[in-house]
């Protein structure tokens, strides 16, 4: 199960938004070992693409030496579909390189670009293995733990 707070789940969905028609990409990084998503970096689309994203691997580099001086790993990579559901495509999968990371998608399509629920879904992606998992949706994180909140994930 991904436990994601409500702040970085909206900036996740504000930031698919604001690059539609494009898909958009980036990493919520957390402390080594925790599988606390804390540190939200919204990462540039090389691609450009509405059908495909690729991080920047100079940008990707620099992220990983960042998180590598914070003691922090990726705990989501997200990404956006414009025109499609939220699930992973056969190019998504084959790209995956994080198998201790949640998969996140959301899905801009049929006008949720603009306003109203979108589709933010998580998945495990591991060996080509697609898994889908539940997301709690909390208000904070306290000390390394959640508080629940009544909102839950739009789907």
């Amino acid at each position: 199960m991904l436990t994601i707070d409500l702040a970085t789940r909206d900036a996740i969905i504000a930031h698919a938004r604001r690059d539609h028609p494009d898909e958009a990409c980036g990493v919520v990084a957390g402390a080594i070992g925790s599988d606390l998503p804390t540190r939200f970096i919204p990462m540039l689309n090389a691609a450009m693409s509405p059908t495909f994203y690729e991080f920047d691997s100079g940008d990707l580099l620099k992220l990983y030496r960042e998180m590598d001086d914070n003691d922090e790993e990726p705990v989501i990579v997200y990404h956006s579909h414009t025109a499609t559901e939220a699930y992973p495509s056969r190019t998504d999968i084959n790209l995956a390189g994080e198998p201790g990371a949640h998969y996140v998608l959301v899905s801009t399509r049929d006008g949720a670009h603009e306003d109203g629920p979108v589709d933010f879904r998580s998945y495990r992606i591991v060996d080509g293995e697609v898994t889908e998992e539940e997301v709690s949706v909390v208000d904070r994180y306290v000390d390394g733990t959640d508080v629940p909140t009544e909102q839950k994930a739009e789907h």
